[in-house]
């Protein structure tokens, strides 16, 4: 049985070891990895105890029973999350979730079904005091070296303009923290910069963000992204995610391109093997993996979701943002800016 005695106030992050394509070896290796690079935290393998101690002992790792929580259930890739979080009481991501819910856990990681995963963590964990709806923020690379965020990337494809107001708020709060950029500037995506262009819901938007305390500089368009113009970019989840899988396809579509270049002939593989390393060292910030998954933010508890594909790397990241989140209280300060913000707005 595992011993959930949390000895002082070391953290405990749960890991979703049978989420994503390639579960549990890619989970638990990268789980497993953060771990040993740093002891300070406890680790919660949440999945089939005896598929997870098959891949410890396939790759002479120490996971002892009190690090297991065991389930006999898995949601898996292609599963309904509304009908399946129901169905499926004892699988992992409903476990882990209620983990940190119960307070057993300090933060629940998983790369397997974004929209189980969601919503388990909206219903199992529960939402901040005052948040509508969660968001999921994500880094995309810009000009200055840097990242411009996007929020929100896919939670919800129908939010209203006070939604993306609690979007920004809360994201902003994570960007300060988390990256330490001061006062971050928000931008409101849309098809031109004068106020008055686009759908009447992003001008309620753009009225609603221009009378908070955030540091809103105006409407934006799709070019200034990736120049790094702002550095929290604030749309609905339709958007959103149109723009992060799109994002997604750049590195694969210039890996393949170089590569249809190089078949050509002995002169174009010498070329393309002089920038191949260049290339790869320039776009550094565009690989997810070193970014791990995406917080969702709102719910009142950390929680961060990954790519189905994720690599040992990208779990292994997952794991040391949520140690990141949680050494640094990120969910009481979001607490306390959306209390403040909801006394605000009642007056």
């Amino acid at each position: 049985m595992t011993n959930f005695k949390n000895s002082g106030s070391q953290c405990r992050i749960a890991v979703d070891a049978m989420g994503g394509d390639f579960a549990p070896e890619n989970a638990v290796l990268g789980a497993y990895q953060a771990y040993a690079e740093n002891r300070n935290f406890q680790l919660l393998l949440v999945g089939k105890k005896d598929e997870i101690l098959k891949v410890a002992s396939n790759h002479n790792l120490s996971i002892t029973d009190d690090m297991i929580v065991h389930t006999n259930e898995v949601i898996e890739m292609g599963d309904s999350p509304a009908s399946s979080l129901k169905k499926k009481l004892d699988s992992s991501i409903v476990v882990g979730a209620k983990l940190v819910k119960d307070k057993k856990a300090d933060g629940f990681v998983s790369a397997g079904n974004t929209g189980a995963m969601t919503m388990s963590s909206v219903l199992n964990i529960g939402r901040i005091p005052g948040v509508s709806r969660p968001t999921l923020t994500a880094p995309f690379p810009n000009e200055k070296d840097g990242y411009t965020f996007i929020s929100d990337v896919g939670t919800f494809v129908d939010s209203k303009p006070k939604h993306l107001r609690e979007f920004a708020l809360l994201s902003s709060i994570f960007i300060e923290e988390i990256y330490g950029i001061k006062n971050p500037k928000v931008g409101l995506l849309n098809v031109g910069e004068e106020e008055s262009k686009g759908f009447q819901f992003t001008v309620e938007t753009g009225k609603l963000l221009s009378e908070s305390r955030l540091n809103f500089v105006g409407n934006i368009e799709g070019k200034d992204i990736f120049k790094g113009k702002v550095d929290l970019v604030i749309c609905d989840g339709f958007v959103g995610n149109i723009l992060l899988k799109f994002a997604e396809s750049i590195i694969p579509f210039l890996r393949a391109t170089l590569r249809s270049y190089a078949n050509k002939g002995l002169y174009n593989k010498i070329r393309a093997g002089l920038v191949r390393t260049p290339l790869r060292e320039s776009l550094k910030n565009a690989n997810y993996e070193l970014q791990g998954g995406l917080p969702l933010l709102g719910v009142d508890g950390i929680s961060i979701i990954g790519h189905g594909s994720s690599t040992p790397l990208a779990v292994k990241n997952m794991v040391i943002r949520a140690k990141e989140m949680h050494d640094k209280k990120l969910i009481d300060k979001l607490r306390i800016e959306i209390e403040q913000h909801s006394n605000i707005q009642s007056k």
